[in-house]
């Protein structure tokens, strides 16, 4: 095996893959990247058994074959080398060398038969969206999936593909976010999935803020997504996603508008003295104002007003303050409105200008 490649057109491909390494191995081989070179392609593998991440770079090849290098150590090699570095690799009695002017690096190799790969995918569903809008219904939703939950279905986002529609939705059990946009997806029937949460955090490293499209192809127990010259695969968690539409409320007649950043700081200066570990504050909804109370063990207390516009009951609400910050950070929108039928129901957090988002927040006791 033998090729010459320059440093940025090599680099680039490993940070896109290097996120499927897993530093805490139990093979060997996976922490280990797997190139296979032939003729006008060489294609750069990782996985960790749960994701698969492959590039491919378009070049000619000395000579073809496949070997597996340790993949941190290859990255590190190529970002250390100057900006117009030539690389030339070549693999002699089991050892990768990477020669590159006055620099030479001999690394440990594996063979290639050694290296995992996951099972092929079977087409189910396929159809094609753009960066940007994949981007931003993950960015909507992805910060309510819970982590390391004994309910491991809720470990990850629930992509649900019907016609014409995507749907992405995220819940911990105490709050759940909610997204859909429209798509060219030709299907009859509904679709659900779960992508674990390596999977989303992957895939959103990948996405660019761009029109440019990638199709996603949807298996019985794996998601694919195609970029131009990347390709990544995750497994599916199998389990049955909760039925989102029973957990957001149609019921809040008590309507409060208020302007989102205003609203933002004020929480965040409440939240200042509420308590470590819970982080509740009672929100007391009067006309035309909210007060947001804060206290904590050491009895130090916070009160904070704020103007919005409310017509409806007297309220007082506890909740969980970073579960409202994170909706107010998604999204740039001017103004932001909640629904509540009273203090001891979740309530609903929207934007007027983004009616394809919710968001539930669940009330806590103070």
């Amino acid at each position: 095996m033998k090729f010459q490649i320059e440093k940025e057109i090599l680099l680039n491909p490993l940070q896109q893959i290097i996120g499927a390494v897993e530093k805490r191995q139990t093979m060997p081989a996976l922490s280990n990247v797997l190139l296979r070179a032939n003729e006008n392609t060489l294609t750069l593998t990782a996985t960790d058994l749960e994701i698969e991440l492959v590039s491919q770079i378009n070049m000619v090849i000395d000579e073809p074959g496949e070997i597996t290098v340790p993949a941190r150590k290859l990255l590190d090699i190529c970002k250390s080398l100057a900006n117009e570095a030539l690389i030339n690799f070549s693999v002699t009695d089991n050892k990768a060398l990477v020669k590159s002017g006055r620099s030479r690096f001999s690394l440990a190799t594996l063979p290639a038969n050694d290296f995992p790969s996951l099972d092929a995918i079977n087409s189910v569903h396929e159809f094609e969206i753009s960066q940007k809008t994949l981007r931003d219904i993950i960015d909507k939703t992805a910060f309510a999936m819970a982590q390391q939950d004994v309910r491991y279905y809720l470990n990850g986002l629930m992509l649900e593909v019907s016609a014409n529609y995507l749907r992405a939705v995220a819940t911990d059990g105490h709050r759940l976010a909610y997204c859909e946009k429209e798509t060219n997806a030709d299907i009859a029937d509904i679709k659900q999935v779960i992508l674990p949460r390596k999977g989303v955090l992957e895939l959103v490293r990948l996405l660019a803020d761009s029109d440019e499209m990638v199709k996603i192809i949807l298996g019985s127990n794996h998601l694919q997504v195609e970029f131009n010259a990347l390709r990544l695969t995750s497994k599916l968690i199998d389990g049955r996603f909760p039925d989102y539409n029973r957990v957001i409320p149609t019921d809040g007649d008590n309507i409060l508008t208020a302007d989102r950043d205003q609203l933002r700081q004020a929480l965040i200066r409440a939240s200042i003295l509420s308590n470590e570990k819970y982080r509740g504050i009672r929100l007391v909804l009067d006309k035309n104002l909210v007060k947001l109370q804060a206290q904590n063990p050491d009895q130090e207390e916070a009160d904070v007003e704020q103007e919005v516009v409310y017509d409806g009951n007297d309220i007082e609400i506890g909740f969980n303050v970073n579960y409202m910050l994170d909706v107010l950070n998604v999204t740039h929108s001017e103004m932001v409105q909640a629904a509540l039928r009273d203090s001891n129901s979740s309530f609903l957090l929207t934007y007027p200008d983004q009616p394809d988002c919710k968001y539930v927040i669940m009330p806590m006791r103070l």
